[in-house]
């Protein structure tokens, strides 16, 4: 099927009443779960490229925590926070946890999702159920979770960002990507901030109105000048400029961004 501007329709399934498409437009290859908001991006000739600013921006943990080496993933997508771990040769495991057997087969077929190996698991299970079950599991958790463009409210209850710090390991990091523009956005910080003893940092995404949110036992620290420049040619990011634009308890504040008036882009 074609859409304006050469925009076509690749595939499309249905899972639980929901329409899951993959749409290409322009060599970018994207995924939709039940609305037109984005779910996942990869450009087709750049696969284990990060297409979404907001992924980038998730992508700043290792600001906080650079010698992980167990990366959890709630919601898979399209798998390109994977994809762009995986092809790192630095010695992380990577674990994504997918509640959608639809989305991993359309992740695997237009995607270019590797198979699993030594170095990447893959669970089709209810991320609600698998973190609680897995506590001092990872030293990161990476926590995307969406349907039809909205946030899923049992990926975003103060018990289950309880549970998210308890599968932490010492030093660990919970980054969650929120979208400002949500009438909820202020419970779900307050949640986190309360489940996580006030330890955060936030990183509104240029452009945008998502926020990426990151949370850890303890204080989070973040690297300095010279680290972030060093870990950001390790990771081919601008890891100081996210340094830079980490906001705490001043300056930009989590509920300003919801005036913003920008695009949503969901996972």
């Amino acid at each position: 099927m074609m859409g304006f501007f050469g925009r076509r329709r690749v595939d499309k399934r249905v899972a639980r009443g929901v329409a899951i498409e993959v749409w290409e437009c322009r060599g970018v290859r994207t995924l939709h779960l039940g609305s037109q908001a984005v779910q996942s991006a990869m450009r087709v000739v750049r696969p284990d490229s990060l297409e979404l600013a907001y992924t980038r921006a998730m992508m700043a943990w290792p600001l906080f925590c650079p010698q992980a080496r167990e990366v959890l993933m709630v919601g898979l997508g399209g798998g390109s926070l994977a994809k762009y771990l995986l092809a790192r040769d630095i010695g992380l495991r990577v674990t994504a946890v997918e509640i959608e057997p639809a989305v991993v087969e359309l992740a695997r077929r237009h995607f270019a999702l590797p198979e699993e190996n030594a170095r990447f698991s893959l669970r089709i299970a209810d991320g609600v159920d698998y973190v609680p079950a897995h506590p001092a599991h990872a030293d990161v958790i990476l926590l995307d979770g969406y349907d039809a463009g909205d946030q899923v409210e049992e990926l975003a209850t103060l018990s289950f960002y309880h549970a998210c710090r308890r599968a932490l390991r010492p030093g660990g990091i919970l980054a969650v990507n929120l979208w400002g523009g949500s009438p909820d956005f202020d419970h779900y910080f307050s949640r986190l901030s309360e489940a996580f003893g006030g330890h955060l940092a936030w990183l509104p995404v240029e452009g945008k109105s998502n926020v990426v949110v990151f949370a850890g036992g303890a204080e989070v620290r973040c690297a300095e000048r010279e680290d972030a420049r060093a870990l950001g040619r390790r990771w081919g990011l601008d890891l100081a400029g996210y340094a830079r634009a980490l906001c705490r308890g001043e300056g930009l504040g989590p509920a300003a961004v919801r005036d913003k008036k920008a695009g949503k882009t969901t996972g």
